[in-house]
């Protein structure tokens, strides 16, 4: 019998200005499918329940194909193709970029586009006691409470980024990519280039980019069939259904109607 659950949760409060959602997923009997990991405002944290996450290309190309237990993967502008061949389980963390330094003690600017192990970047035994809360339950609820005890016991040991900076994030996220630089650096009372480099060096991407991405994902979780890209594209703040689709060619690297037709679900969660 084909198995193809997809369960969403929020984490505890105390969790909420680091991480945006858990989703977990298991799916069995199901035909071999290509997944595309989209670019969007949150680094992807996996912990894979049973069979390892396939890689097959890595936002930057210059990574080889991998197969992981664990993957923590920074912003990025260009999709990651994920594998399977019929069964793939796990919980999908989406973790804020501002949430990274404080929860995993590294800025996330030091993985932009890239993907490791969570091992490589935080240790063996935080990187196994984070997997091991999902591993060690047999339901979702279970699961995603475990995890809130694990993320909560590792954010006592850091510290926060600056302020502003978590600042010119949440506006970035609350006007679905819309506010200027300029807006943005007036209101925090930095100039410019000085929120831009601080912005990049925390996030791993631009002001512009993460504007871009953020307005880019937006729409994208709303894209469904019968969907007209104009009013879409209008909702969603683009100039015209061609900048749209352009910005579908740069960040899915195929037009909407593919990726409509070939999206699977599982791993990447849909429009809240």
């Amino acid at each position: 019998m084909a198995v193809d659950q997809y369960v969403q949760a929020r984490p505890a409060p105390g969790l909420r200005p680091y991480v945006a959602r858990y989703s977990g997923y298991r799916q069995r009997g199901l035909p071999p499918a290509l997944h595309r990991g989209l670019p969007s405002p949150y680094l992807t944290l996996i912990l894979t329940l049973d069979e390892p996450l396939v890689v097959r290309a890595h936002p930057d190309l210059a990574q080889s194909p991998g197969r992981y237990d664990t993957l923590l993967g920074g912003l990025h502008l260009t999709p990651a193709l994920i594998t399977h061949d019929g069964a793939q389980s796990g919980v999908q963390i989406s973790i804020r970029p501002l949430g990274c330094r404080a929860l995993l003690g590294l800025p996330a600017g030091e993985l932009g586009g890239l993907d490791v192990d969570l091992a490589a970047a935080i240790g063996n035994r935080p990187a196994a006691a984070l997997r091991s809360a999902v591993q060690s339950n047999d339901t979702w609820a279970a699961r995603f409470a475990a995890l809130d005890a694990a993320l909560l016991h590792l954010r006592r040991d850091h510290q926060d980024p600056h302020p502003d900076l978590g600042y010119a994030y949440e506006r970035i996220l609350s006007t679905g990519g819309l506010v200027t630089v300029r807006r943005l650096a007036a209101e925090v009372g930095w100039s410019t280039r000085h929120l831009t480099s601080r912005f990049r060096a925390e996030t791993g991407l631009g002001l512009k980019e993460a504007a871009r991405v953020t307005r880019f994902d937006r729409a994208r979780r709303h894209l469904r069939p019968g969907v007209k890209l104009s009013d879409l594209a209008a909702a969603t703040g683009y100039f015209d259904q061609a900048h749209l689709a352009r910005d579908f060619h740069a960040f899915a690297g195929v037009p909407p109607s593919r990726w409509l037709a070939d999206e699977i679900g599982p791993v990447q969660p849909p429009a809240e």
